[in-house]
């Protein structure tokens, strides 16, 4: 059986905050499994799409991470 949902748990950051590469971001959980999502670049994290508690596919976006005064994608 493949894991195709994931619940968002709990944001480790803030928007506004900056994160650094690998700096773990938002717990998730599975049917198995609770582990922390790190932050794939160095930036900020510009908006938070999914807040707890919530589900979403896996894959699906959590959030954006950009540099201070980048636009978010229009939805």
């Amino acid at each position: 059986m493949n894991t195709t949902k994931v619940n968002v748990v709990k944001w480790l950051k803030n928007e506004g905050d900056a994160l650094k590469q690998g700096e773990p971001v938002v717990e998730l959980e599975t049917e198995k499994v609770n582990y922390e999502l790190d932050a794939p670049v160095d930036g900020v994290l510009l908006k938070i799409a999914v807040r707890e508690p919530a589900e979403v596919d896996v894959g699906g976006l959590l959030g954006y991470i950009g540099q201070p005064g980048d636009k978010i994608p229009a939805s």
